[in-house]
């Protein structure tokens, strides 16, 4: 050992440093607020252990090791090994992309993911689909909200890390990666999707006439900083305008910053809590509160759209406003991310993501793998059998749609109603769902339509909803989440007691 004790404390050192920049933070403060005793004891002894087996990989491996190697595979095993789909390690090129996604653009396909860490043959973790972003080409290509990419490249998922997955639909713009969807239980297709420039949206607006009155209609597309201002922007026109009711749009919405979310809240909410952390830290635990300072809207009907694509910050924005009887809820149940993270910063341009809480509604409940229900399901498109999926993607690879309007620019709605008709005599699918796909085709040459009336009923709902005139009485007639959730447990428990009868 003596002819290794200088090479062995450099290695212990380097170890030492590697393990204690990524634990000290947390060490001290951890223990002191845990109250676990043997904790800290027991964490030294582990950092030892991995300083040994560190500096023994380096110095008696067969191979010569690069210690960045162990060093990510050191990072990357740990996060793993706390089986939550978002605390990760994430390089120095993760890092670029993250930053990319939450501030500008980047290339990529356009698809918001997750994954779970753990894989089994009974539960594969394939890459589920949260939602694709409008105009890209995830979403040209068909691809839809709880879809899952069983394949990348002809490469299964189930094993590659979040961080390898990322890695693989981003690139060089131009460039195709193939991927192998799962819809259903039993419908798989292939998708070859080309790189694009993603601009990450945020807030789009409009207006909407109903049988009486205006209605203001925004649909947030992202959390970003950029949504707030967007939104107060979207606002003032509504006001300008005179809206009488306004229809926010969270569908296909995966969320983003919970501080843009609460700031939006806020402007609707005068008093009371937005959304509240908690943590087994109490310096992890806050409560963000409105304040009547910051409220621009008042008395003003309002409702909601949401859908399985939902989740995370819009999450919080939808949950907010049903806890406060502002707002009535159309659509589908949301996705069900109840969990806040944190992006640390290391040494390399690498860093770590880790879930540092979990996030309260106002009514105090956390909707993680729950979601939240609409107060009014509408479901946008009919459940199709296998053999009218099959016939969808047969449509799609076909390219059936795309090559008749090529032949035939300038197509009026009676052109497009004319030759949906057509199309069903092939393609056993709904006459709605036909006509949307032409009216997307046609509308590849011009400027995309804010909403399609004629194809989204939870839209057309939502006016309803505000033409009815007896909003505020519709809206206190709701139940919180909390409300929502006792009444499901205590429905469990009834159904337990009379299964043991």
């Amino acid at each position: 050992m003596n002819l290794h004790s200088s090479k062995l404390r450099i290695f212990r050192a380097a170890a030492f440093a590697l393990c204690f920049f990524v634990s000290g933070f947390f060490v001290s403060k951890c223990f002191a607020e845990s109250g676990q005793k043997n904790s800290a004891a027991d964490s030294s002894e582990y950092i030892r252990t991995i300083a040994q087996i560190f500096y023994t990989l380096q110095s008696r491996f067969v191979e010569e090791v690069d210690p960045e190697v162990l060093y990510k595979g050191a990072l990357d095993g740990m996060m793993k090994s706390l089986n939550d789909p978002y605390t990760v390690y994430l390089d120095s090129k993760d890092m670029r992309s993250l930053n990319d996604t939450t501030e500008g653009a980047f290339y990529g396909v356009g698809l918001s993911i997750s994954k779970r860490n753990e894989s089994s043959a009974d539960n594969p973790a394939y890459v589920d689909v949260i939602s694709p972003i409008e105009g890209t080409p995830g979403y040209k290509a068909g691809i839809q909200a709880g879809d899952k990419l069983i394949e990348i490249n002809g490469e299964p998922t189930p094993e590659m890390s979040m961080e390898t997955v990322l890695s693989k639909l981003r690139g060089p713009k131009g460039e195709g990666v193939e991927v192998t969807v799962l819809r259903g239980k039993s419908v798989t297709f292939k998708r070859t999707l080309i790189r694009d420039l993603i601009e990450v949206p945020t807030v789009e607006f409009g207006t909407l006439q109903g049988k009486k009155n205006l209605y203001g209609y925004m649909k947030l597309i992202q959390f970003t900083p950029d949504t707030v201002p967007r939104v107060h922007e979207a606002i003032d026109s509504f006001k300008e305008k005179k809206c009488s009711g306004l229809i926010i749009d969270l569908r296909n919405n995966p969320g983003g910053l919970l501080d843009s979310a609460a700031k939006i809240g806020d402007f609707f909410i005068d008093e009371g809590p937005i959304v509240s952390t908690k943590s087994r830290l109490a310096y992890e635990s806050r409560s963000i509160n409105a304040s009547a300072d910051n409220t621009i809207v008042k008395d003003l009907p309002i409702v909601v759209l949401i859908n399985k694509g939902s989740a995370s910050a819009s999450e919080i924005l939808s949950g907010a406003l049903k806890d406060n009887h502002l707002a009535y809820l159309v659509g589908e149940r949301t996705y069900g991310k109840g969990s806040v993270q944190q992006v640390m910063t290391l040494k390399h341009d690498d860093g770590i993501k880790v879930t540092m809480a979990r996030y309260y509604t106002p009514s105090d409940t956390n909707i993680d793998k729950i979601g939240i229900p609409p107060d009014k399901e509408i479901t946008l498109s009919p459940e199709y059998t296998e053999e009218q999926t099959k016939a969808f993607l047969k449509l799609s690879e076909d390219e059936t749609i795309r090559k008749y309007v090529e032949g035939h620019p300038d197509m009026t709605e009676a052109d497009i109603a004319e030759y949906a008709k057509v199309l069903q005599k092939d393609y056993d699918l709904d006459l709605r769902l036909l006509r949307r796909l032409v009216r997307i085709e046609v509308g590849r040459t011009k400027d995309p339509r804010l909403y399609d009336l004629d194809f989204d009923v939870q839209l057309v709902e939502a006016m309803n909803v505000l033409d009815q005139g007896n909003f505020k009485d519709l809206v206190k007639g709701t139940k919180t989440l909390k409300e929502l959730q006792e009444e499901a447990e205590a429905k469990a428990e009834q159904g337990d007691s009379e299964a043991k009868k």
